[in-house]
C-alpha cells in the first residue's frame, strides 16, 4: 500500500506522483480497487523494506498487464471509490 501513500515521500516507498495518490490508502480500499477491475489477487500482509517496522500489506495480482499501467488503475479507482464513499457520509 505504500506504492499509493500520499503520506509518503517517493524515497519511503511511493511509487505515484502526489495528484495520483491517496492519504493512507487502507487494505480495504485497495481490495475493491481490484475487485472492481476484475483483477485476480491475494493480500498479504507485509513490510516494504525501507520501513520494515510499520506492517502495511499489499495485494499480489496475476499479471494481465504491465506493472505501472495496473499500479496507475488501481490508484484511479481508489480515488473514484474513496470520493464516491465521502460523498455519501456527507
Amino acid at each position: 500500500m505504500d506504492y499509493f501513500n500520499s503520506a509518503l515521500t517517493r524515497k519511503e516507498g511511493r511509487r505515484l506522483p502526489l495528484n495520483k495518490s491517496i492519504k493512507n490508502p487502507t487494505e480495504e480500499l485497495l481490495s475493491k480497487a481490484a475487485k472492481r477491475l476484475n483483477l485476480t489477487f491475494e493480500y498479504k500482509n507485509a513490510a516494504y523494506p525501507k520501513r520494515s517496522l510499520v506492517k502495511t500489506g499489499y495485494i499480489s495480482i496475476k499479471k494481465k498487464k504491465i506493472k505501472s499501467k495496473t499500479v496507475s488503475e488501481l490508484a484511479s479507482t481508489m480515488s473514484l471509490i474513496k470520493s464516491k464513499d465521502k460523498n455519501r457520509n456527507n
